[in-house]
């Protein structure tokens, strides 16, 4: 079992009796939320698209928290029919949703005049679609009729735009401002709502990029070195948090400084097969 910096940081129980949604809870900084909200006595529901890797994760989960307060299922967060099914599924096992961690998201890298038209849309449902579509189903079904509720959206460093990732620099900007939009049509119903922005983050995904490119990105953060899982995840549970309660429509950036100082990354040469 992971060590959990968060226990030393946030009140035992913090979460006791809410219910949290984390999408992309299969891996990376969506697994080490789940566990860390679980761990402050949260349920949690986690979803994503792999079964194998979401059954891992309901079994730490579960040696965390207790069989009854752990929910895997399989959804496409770009399948709106799907999202309603995990939505109803989560209410019907635990009677409310008080949490929201959009963390599903993918992407390539390339420069932008070898990006077809499918690679671009499939981006675009993913990361921005995928988002409002989860967003909205849980919104309208639990924390409006509830009047009140605490969502966080994940996106990346785009302070400076994306260089090499223009679909998902697109998509990003695109959840920021939604994360804006949102934060004042549901303040009226007690709906926080706020976005986190990881710089260069060391993780499970992190794998599926050359190592000079995130080397690369270490050099030009000014602390000179990669964020962590658990940097992420902490404050995710700070924007959930009650200490948070009069944060709204805003993006904290867990960068390292990266987006304050130095140049864009470097563009690749081609685009991979997708």
């Amino acid at each position: 079992m992971l060590p959990s910096r968060a226990m030393a940081t946030f009140a035992p129980e913090l979460f006791r009796g809410q219910v949290a949604i984390v999408t992309g809870g299969g891996s990376g900084i969506g697994r080490r939320t789940a566990l860390e909200l679980a761990r402050l006595g949260a349920s949690v529901a986690i979803c994503g698209r792999t079964s194998e890797k979401l059954v891992a994760v309901a079994a730490e989960l579960t040696e965390v928290a207790g069989a009854e307060r752990v929910l895997q299922s399989v959804c496409d967060i770009r399948e709106p029919d799907q999202i309603a099914a995990f939505v109803g599924e989560t209410l019907a096992r635990f009677g409310r949703i008080d949490l929201l961690v959009n963390n599903a998201g993918g992407q390539f890298p390339s420069p932008a005049e070898l990006i077809t038209p499918r690679g671009f849309d499939a981006v675009i449902r993913n990361n921005l679609s995928g988002t409002f579509y989860v967003t909205r189903e849980v919104a309208t079904r639990a924390m409006i009729p509830a009047r009140g509720g605490r969502i966080v959206n994940v996106i990346a460093q785009i302070f400076r735009g994306f260089p090499g990732m223009a679909h998902t620099g697109a998509a990003r900007a695109g959840v920021e401002n939604l994360t804006m939009t949102l934060a004042v049509e549901w303040a009226q119903h007690g709906v926080l709502i706020n976005a986190v922005a990881p710089g260069v983050i060391l993780t499970s995904g992190s794998k599926r990029y050359p190592p000079e490119l995130i080397e690369l990105g270490r050099q030009k953060t000014p602390l000179k070195r990669l964020g962590s899982e658990e940097e992420v995840a902490d404050s995710i549970l700070f924007l959930l948090a009650p200490g948070s309660s009069f944060i709204t429509g805003t993006t904290l950036y867990i960068d390292g400084g990266a987006r304050l100082w130095g140049e864009n990354w470097p563009i690749p040469d081609r685009a991979p097969a997708t």
